[in-house]
């Protein structure tokens, strides 16, 4: 028996508890029976106000300071939105160009 994926982060590793589906990864529950609502959907802007999706190009538009390094990352670099989580401080979850994977906040970056 195939599960969905989570619609949340879109992980594959879901398990069933009774009419629930569970993801272990980001804790979503959902029932698979019920339509799911358009306000459940995250969404995020960037600099411009321009809506974000998961697989979006981006290019930061100012230098930042990774926390607990001392690198900068310069005003230009691209990165990849891998997903988009609910947060208060960092919505992206992003592959940096030189730096990796890592958490940035969607007011500093714009669409490419």
């Amino acid at each position: 028996m195939s599960l969905p994926p989570c619609p949340n982060c879109s992980s594959e590793y879901v398990y069933q508890d009774q009419e629930m589906l569970i993801c272990p990864e980001c804790a979503h529950e959902w029932n698979p029976n019920e339509v799911p609502e358009e306000d459940d959907v995250i969404t995020a802007k960037d600099a411009n106000g321009t809506l974000l999706a998961d697989g979006d190009k981006v290019t930061l538009v100012k230098d930042l300071k990774v926390k607990g390094s001392s690198q900068v990352l310069k005003i230009g670099t691209k990165a990849l939105i891998r997903r988009i989580v609910e947060g208060k401080d960092h919505q992206l979850d992003c592959k940096v160009d030189g730096a990796g994977e890592m958490m940035v906040t969607a007011a500093f970056v714009k669409k490419a």
